[in-house]
């Protein structure tokens, strides 16, 4: 999994409207990027909804912000109308971010084995810089430290 100090390689995904978003447009700004294992299910509806809630908090900041799941376009496409979410959720059905940065492989649930999405997030600096990471995200209270780790890289 990604780590502080890693810079990770680009790389150009859709987003739900299948438009094509490469991670090098982000350059020049601060990014915060959270992992969600399956769009509109509880936790992670509750999860994009509390970073949308906290936008407005991190654009003032100058933070963009960006969700990723393996869910095809026109799922997260149906999140973001659903829900309202203003930021690009990408989709990654062929695991190209997802494996190299380490959130996608084998979980454990219910005494079964299967391949899926870690829960993680990351925030990045302007050079693409991985300043914090949280590879085991609980999502009750994630948004908040996200927001206070912002705030510790912008205002130094």
């Amino acid at each position: 999994m990604l780590a502080v100090g890693d810079r990770p390689a680009d790389f150009t995904l859709p987003d739900q409207d299948g438009t094509p978003v490469s991670w090098s447009s982000f350059r020049g700004k601060p990014v915060a990027v959270f992992f969600y294992p399956k769009a509109l299910t509880p936790g992670c509806t509750t999860e994009a909804c509390d970073f949308r809630d906290a936008r407005a908090e991190l654009e003032a900041l100058g933070v963009a912000v960006i969700g990723m799941s393996a869910d095809p376009v026109k799922k997260q496409k149906s999140f973001a109308d659903k829900h309202a979410l203003p930021y690009p959720l990408l989709s990654d059905t062929e695991h190209a971010v997802l494996a190299p940065w380490g959130v996608w492989g084998p979980k454990k649930l219910y005494g079964r084995t299967f391949d899926g999405i870690t829960r993680a997030s990351f925030l990045f600096d302007a050079d693409g810089v991985v300043v914090a990471a949280w590879p085991k995200v609980k999502v009750a209270g994630h948004v908040d430290a996200v927001a206070a780790a912002a705030r510790d890289l912008v205002n130094g």
